[in-house]
């Protein structure tokens, strides 16, 4: 409703500048005019539409403004805001000496158009420097913060926004790794997300509803927990599925994709997007297991092969232990034997203590004859 309002006040405006400016029309314009029709009414509709066009354009760059607005880092939006700050201050004190120029009648919009083009050109000038060196301003505003030293100098770069995928959600485990720190920057979460999750805790399945419910109720709880870190990214993206328009989204805010998805992370390091698959995280952070090293773990069910028993870590490795299967429900003592890393994670091999072999050094010498 309020983009109606803007686009009718638009129209309005072009209309009522086009019927005050009617007499600075020159005749030869006036003349032609007259083979359409009233000129009067055609300049006016002119400007009306050329007033129209202008409020589309206005919310069009109002919408890209506020949508980076959201996600940039608060050092770069300020210093943008003072560059263009000064860039106009410039731009209309040096066209002040201009403006009390005599120039002929015939020529004087030269004065609004060189206004036009100076505040245009000094504005994106100021922009591109803020953008290059404006993080040096926080050596004025804090010069005793290593912080602010580092960002100015470049070193430390504010962290990007993370885009947040359906499965991430539903997954559970974002929110220890948010309240441990390992995630920085803001939290984004797309409509199109919010929506799944929607559908899915609406669906009919058991197994789809308790999904749906369980990533609403970790949404929930990340806005109580973080507030305002939390972003809801209300940008609807035309095209088929989810996966697209996270995409989308996450090439528009120039931020990271966590996701569990491996196809969905893998198109987005074809699109040169930044991505974070959750499962190499997760496997990145397991402690390594090396060969010979001794586990004490459970033996909870038979392997595949014939006498071999499966246990499982404190993070879900699972552990493949030789003779092992009359041990179903005890504890042994694992010697590691090797260790195989897989699509769907890591796997470790290894045989009980007492079956290791004896060392050699250990082995009595035989009796002389």
């Amino acid at each position: 409703m309020v983009e109606i309002v803007i686009l009718i006040l638009f129209l309005l405006s072009g209309a009522a500048l086009g019927f005050w400016s009617i007499g600075l029309v020159p005749k030869e314009i006036f003349y032609w005019l007259n083979n359409f029709g009233s000129p009067n009414e055609i300049f006016i509709g002119i400007s009306a539409l050329i007033g129209l066009l202008t409020g589309i354009c206005f919310q069009q760059i109002q919408t890209k403004l506020l949508k980076s607005a959201r996600t940039m880092p608060t050092d770069l939006l300020v210093s943008r805001a003072v560059g263009l700050i000064l860039g106009l201050l410039v731009a209309n004190l040096l066209l002040l000496p201009i403006f009390f120029l005599p120039i002929p009648s015939k020529i004087r919009l030269i004065k609004p158009a060189a206004a036009i083009l100076s505040n245009i050109l000094f504005g994106l000038l100021s922009l591109n420097l803020a953008e290059v060196h404006g993080r040096t301003l926080l050596r004025l505003f804090n010069p005793n913060s290593t912080e602010a030293l580092l960002v100015a100098e470049g070193i430390l770069t504010p962290a990007s926004a993370k885009v947040l995928d359906t499965s991430v959600l539903i997954d559970g485990r974002i929110y220890r790794l948010l309240e441990c720190g390992l995630i920085e920057g803001k939290v984004i979460i797309a409509q199109a997300v919010i929506d799944e999750l929607q559908q899915l805790a609406d669906s009919n399945n058991t197994d789809k509803r308790s999904k749906g419910r369980r990533g609403l109720k970790l949404l929930k709880e990340l806005r109580t927990k973080y507030g305002k870190r939390l972003v809801i990214n209300s940008t609807r993206y035309e095209g088929p599925g989810t996966d697209n328009r996270l995409l989308r989204l996450t090439e528009d805010l120039g931020g990271t994709l966590i996701t569990l998805d491996y196809n969905l992370a893998q198109i987005g390091q074809v699109k040169e997007l930044k991505t974070l698959n959750l499962s190499d995280l997760i496997i990145a952070l397991r402690p390594e297991v090396q060969p010979g090293e001794k586990l004490n773990i459970k033996i909870v069910r038979e392997g595949k092969e014939e006498s071999q028993g499966i246990g499982y870590l404190d993070d879900g490795t699972m552990v493949v232990v030789e003779e092992a299967i009359q041990e179903i429900g005890e504890r042994l003592e694992v010697i590691v034997t090797g260790a195989l890393q897989t699509s769907t994670g890591r796997m470790i091999f290894g045989r009980r203590e007492k079956d290791q072999p004896p060392n050699k050094s250990n082995k009595s010498k035989a009796p002389p004859s």
